[in-house]
């Protein structure tokens, strides 16, 4: 009997020692990340039957359980992936938004510096120091737009940076989730005996993970675990953790993309199949904000290009030549054909031609069975396409875009368009002297000193169409007959827009049929005069080409009304008005991300709690854990003692 109680003691004295052992373990290890407090689960030993009763064996460990919550676990991973994604887009995004609301660095003091400049020239009779201040503000300008998209480079540049970083980090993670998940399975025969130190390790590795993408978690066999990323792209599977790749884009190699490597095989992740984290992150930032940023800077840049030479055209310089372009205006960005086949020779370049018809989107070129479809990128829609002729020439315009396609064309071409991405960096100052700048107008009115009434007729201004056939029209000499109150000499040929002096504009009329109003201006082929006063008949009124721009502010007068003229969202956006929005826009987007950030924090830190809650070490807990199990100790070797004491006594009955 003594034996039996013997045992029975040393069942309980083992139970206490790794119950202490255990308590101890927690203690230890409460600030260990990922740690989960552990347990000594005891159950009572098998029964002896004597016959009359069941006697108690004592207690055996049932299980040494590991208190975790793989819902509040999951929780905590998902918060933390979002909780990442938005701190990583909101440090990126917040270099933007401080670079474009600068007062003094933004591009707003720039352009108003610029047209501050055109305007004092015209006020000031294009004088050769009013000349030399506006063309280096025109430089102040164009310097001003190459800094800000450098900078915008630059960020991108530390994208790519992020992205290489952030891939090495996910790698290196799935191989070891892959080679815990094999020692695990090789010690864990059962959930009971599942060894709780490596599952611990694991889910703090699966935690850490999610701070860089968002990863699925579900169990796999022998207690292994199953990581999935994006659209469901296995990263670990038991053993096995397969890998990601940062690798330059086909069509664009200064742009790193994310790429899942099968074997040898490394497929490109669609924009937006990654998120979270801070891969997520950084992608979205990318696709969201970056591009869309550095696109409408640049599209600012070309607008500003085009419109400026288009009028700077219409003007003389100081030695009367014709206005030539004053900006450079840069060539839309067209990625690598990425068609494999080597017999195609298909080539794509694309330029704006009319700011007020961006649509601010980028696109995707395909040729497909016999002709080029054009989709825009930010949602696959086909927006319009074009069948090359026999040579594989064909020529489409959309959006205010023009493409010209050439070559032989195969099945599977594809190419990428951003039309302004390129627009602040190539923006450049074509003028390099002060006496080629069209501040005059290309024409010049004349009233016959002969005149006998007091007619008298305008400067004149002239309009794009003045470039096709209007100039070559010059000289044209108006006469005035009052008996029919007509006017002629008009170009042969020519229609005659008559406005009268209300502002109403009648419809184009032949030259024969003009009639004199006080007030009334005539325009045709390209120029534009009004008259006024009574001429008499024989009167005679000339308009020739001005030889001489000294003096001359017409031009560089018209010039300054750029600054309010509506030249974005087909007429209703000016340059200013247009890089506010953009401004506004992101700063929008800032405050929105720094909010949620916020938001996503206290989302995390309340999963992080719970989960706690359950797995977390409370080392008061423990110290009462502690003083128990000691006295369970101390009980246990009691009953030893005791059971020592009747078999000492047993044996002195037998001396």
């Amino acid at each position: 009997m003594s034996g039996n109680i013997l045992a029975i003691g040393k069942t309980g004295l083992f139970a206490a020692q790794a119950a202490l052992a255990t308590t101890g373990h927690n203690i230890t290890n409460a600030n260990v990340a990922g740690f989960s407090r552990q347990g000594v689960v005891q159950a009572t030993s098998v029964a002896l039957d004597t016959g009359v009763g069941f006697v108690g064996t004592g207690t055996q460990i049932a299980q040494i359980k590991r208190y975790s919550d793989d819902f509040l676990n999951n929780q905590v991973r998902t918060a933390q992936a979002s909780t990442s994604g938005l701190e990583s887009y909101y440090s990126q995004i917040k270099q933007i938004d401080n670079l474009l609301a600068d007062t003094t660095s933004g591009l707003s003091p720039a352009l108003q510096d610029f047209f501050g400049g055109v305007q004092d020239m015209a006020a000031n009779g294009a004088s050769v120091p009013s000349r030399q201040a506006m063309l280096s503000s025109a430089e102040t300008l164009a310097t001003r737009f190459q800094a800000l998209d450098s900078r915008l480079g630059e960020i991108r540049d530390g994208v790519n940076a992020q992205i290489e970083t952030s891939v090495t980090a996910i790698n290196t993670y799935a191989t070891q989730i892959a080679k815990l998940n094999e020692q695990i399975g090789s010690f864990a025969t059962t959930a009971q005996r599942a060894p709780n130190d490596l599952l611990d390790q694991r889910d703090q590795l699966v935690l850490e993970l999610n701070k860089y993408v968002k990863a699925s978690v579900r169990p796999g066999d022998n207690n292994s675990l199953t990581v999935s990323i994006g659209s469901g792209q296995p990263l670990v599977v038991g053993q096995d953790a397969f890998q990601l790749a940062a690798v330059p884009s086909p069509t664009d190699l200064s742009r790193v993309e994310v790429a899942y490597q099968t074997g040898n095989k490394s497929t490109i992740l669609a924009d937006g199949a990654l998120t979270g984290g801070q891969l997520g992150g950084v992608l979205e930032f990318r696709t969201g904000t970056l591009d869309t940023a550095q696109s409408a800077l640049g599209k600012v840049a070309i607008g500003m290009a085009i419109e400026f030479n288009n009028q700077h055209k219409l003007g003389v310089d100081q030695n009367g030549e014709a206005g030539k372009d004053f900006f450079e205006v840069a060539p839309a960005f067209v990625g690598k054909n990425i068609n494999a086949s080597p017999l195609s020779t298909s080539e794509l370049s694309a330029k704006v031609t009319d700011p007020s018809k961006l649509t601010d989107n980028d696109f995707e070129v395909r040729y497909e069975n016999g002709s080029y479809s054009v989709l825009r990128l930010s949602d696959g829609n086909k927006v319009a396409g074009v069948t090359p002729n026999a040579a594989g020439e064909a020529t489409l315009s959309y959006g205010g875009v023009e493409f010209n396609f050439k070559g032989t064309p195969r099945e599977g071409d594809n190419f990428v368009v951003r039309p302004t991405v390129n627009g602040a960096a190539d923006f450049k100052v074509l003028a390099n002297d002060v006496s080629q700048i069209a501040a005059g107008a290309p024409i010049a009115t004349s009233v016959d000193m002969k005149n006998t009434g007091t007619g008298k007729i305008s400067e004149g201004v002239v309009d794009k169409d003045f470039l096709g056939t209007g100039a070559t029209a010059l000289p044209v000499t108006l006469s005035y007959d009052k008996d029919t109150n007509s006017l002629s000499g008009f170009p042969a040929g020519a229609m005659v827009t008559v406005t009268d002096a209300s502002g109403k504009k009648g419809d184009p009329i032949p030259a024969a049929d003009v009639k004199f109003a006080n007030g009334s201006t005539y325009s045709f082929g390209g120029v534009s005069v009004t008259m006024t006063g009574a001429p008499n008949t024989g009167d005679k009124f000339t308009i020739a080409a001005n030889t001489g721009g000294i003096g001359d502010t017409r031009n560089i007068a018209a010039l300054g009304q750029l600054q309010t003229k509506n030249i974005f969202n087909n007429g209703t956006a000016t340059l200013q008005s247009s890089y506010a929005q953009m401004v506004s826009t992101v700063g929008n987007k800032t405050r929105e991300v720094q909010v949620n950030a916020a938001a996503g924090n206290a989302l995390l830190q309340q999963s992080q709690n719970a989960a706690l809650d359950v797995s977390g070490v409370n080392l008061d807990e423990e110290a009462t854990n502690l003083i128990k199990y000691q006295q369970a100790y101390q009980a246990a070797g009691k009953v030893m003692q005791i059971a020592g004491t009747i078999f000492d006594t047993l044996l002195s009955i037998g001396r």
